[in-house]
């Protein structure tokens, strides 16, 4: 019977010593902090604020409740640290945090202005002031994806796990071969992208696309992007042979326009009153609209005549030229190499002119011609040694994007 006690007593005793070390262990862990850190700082060390500009707000009015180290005030931190971070320039819509001391929350020890989820500006005042412009860590991932289309590009891309971001880059890539508006369902496409993500898990978008292909109304085009030079700056798409997909020249070199007259062999002059051949296409802006070059090349010649006012003329190859009059404006010099879609120019009403317009001239082979009636070509052709590493580049991405199931 004592030994029954005792045995009793032993249990009760481990029973409420295990409570004991449990509550102690649920305890521990709601104290245990959670550490925050971004933008350098621990948040944790600080009373942290966290807000938006507003319209009308300012840096002095955000920034004039505060303690600055030295009895320094706001005029002399703005002029502090204007070389590299300009108060003027903060846009309402724009995030910003302060951390405060958590002793004396008057007392700002940072200001860190989020320009985007990977630029900020960082003012720092824990011990002298400084400023410095930095980025948050980002990785970048490869992934492919392959879906058929159901409703919209934008809303398959959603429904496969990709940012709806990746549509336009997709249309922009195939905008001389596919009409989006017109893709059907069960269209099919396969695209490997790059994704940047901040610190490993924050998305931040689709970085660029490394190779596609969109099957429409049964064929099939494939996109690889491609420099065929050292000088060139940007990449361009090519398909499987190594054809380029955009075409060598825009339509026309504004974005928004009207044809106000066109090329013809006959027309009426309005500024000298006679009929006359009228060698160009005249696309009506308002003054001051960017004018961009049709194709990439060389500029020829810029200036001035009486009757073409302010122009540039664009040698793009042995065989096409291009040449832009009337500007208000000639942002080229001579000998200086454009890429298409570059602004070279403003429209004006210089020289022969009635009102605000661009007079677009277009030689082949010497002959001035209407490009609106002339089967423009594709991007310049490749060389042959150009092609040959080209297509032993693209062989491995084209069979990876061949292998793919798509559901």
């Amino acid at each position: 019977m004592r030994y029954l006690s005792l045995l009793l007593v032993l249990s009760i005793f481990t029973s409420c010593k295990k409570e004991k070390g449990q509550e102690s262990a649920k305890i521990s862990e709601q104290k245990k902090e959670v550490i925050v850190k971004d933008f350098g700082l621990t948040f944790n060390d600080y009373k942290v604020l966290k807000d938006t500009i507003k319209s009308g707000d300012v840096f002095g009015t955000i920034m004039d409740k505060y303690v600055f180290p030295d009895s320094l005030n706001v005029h002399q931190v703005t002029e502090m640290v204007r070389g590299t971070f300009n108060p003027r320039t903060i846009k309402a819509g724009k995030p910003y945090f302060i951390f405060l001391d958590k002793e004396n929350p008057k007392k700002i020890k940072a200001f860190v202005y989020v320009n985007n989820k990977i630029n900020y500006t960082l003012i720092d005042f824990r011990d002298s002031v400084s400023v410095v412009n930095k980025e948050r860590p980002t990785t970048i991932k490869r992934r492919t994806i392959a879906a058929k289309i159901e409703g919209s590009l934008s809303e398959t891309l959603s429904k496969a796990g990709v940012s709806a971001s990746l549509a336009p880059k997709l249309a922009s890539v195939y905008a001389y071969s596919i009409d989006f508006f017109k893709i059907q369902k069960d269209d099919n496409f396969a695209v490997t992208i790059y994704e940047k993500f901040i610190e490993d898990s924050i998305y931040v978008g689709v970085e660029r696309i490394e190779s596609s292909f969109f099957e429409h109304k049964g064929k099939k085009y494939y996109a690889f992007p491609y420099k065929i030079s050292d000088s060139q700056k940007e990449y361009s798409y090519y398909d499987e042979n190594g054809r380029g997909l955009k075409s060598m020249f825009l339509k026309a070199p504004l974005d928004f326009f009207r044809i106000s007259s066109r090329f013809s062999g006959r027309r009426f002059h309005p500024v000298q009153g006679r009929w006359k051949a009228h060698n160009g296409t005249d696309y009506a802006a308002a003054h001051g609209t960017p004018i961009k070059t049709t194709a990439t090349g060389v500029v020829e010649r810029t200036g001035y005549t009486a009757g073409n006012g302010n122009y540039v003329k664009v040698r793009h190859n042995s065989t096409y030229s291009t040449q832009y009059l009337h500007m208000s404006k000639i942002l080229v010099k001579r000998g200086q190499h454009v890429t298409q879609g570059q602004i070279i120019g403003k429209v004006g009403s210089t020289g022969l002119a009635t009102g605000p317009h661009v007079c677009y001239r277009f030689w082949k082979n010497g002959v001035q011609v209407d490009p609106l009636r002339l089967k423009l070509p594709n991007t310049e052709p490749m060389s042959d040694n150009v092609k040959g590493k080209y297509l032993e580049y693209i062989k491995p991405l084209k069979e990876e994007l061949d292998n793919i199931e798509v559901k």
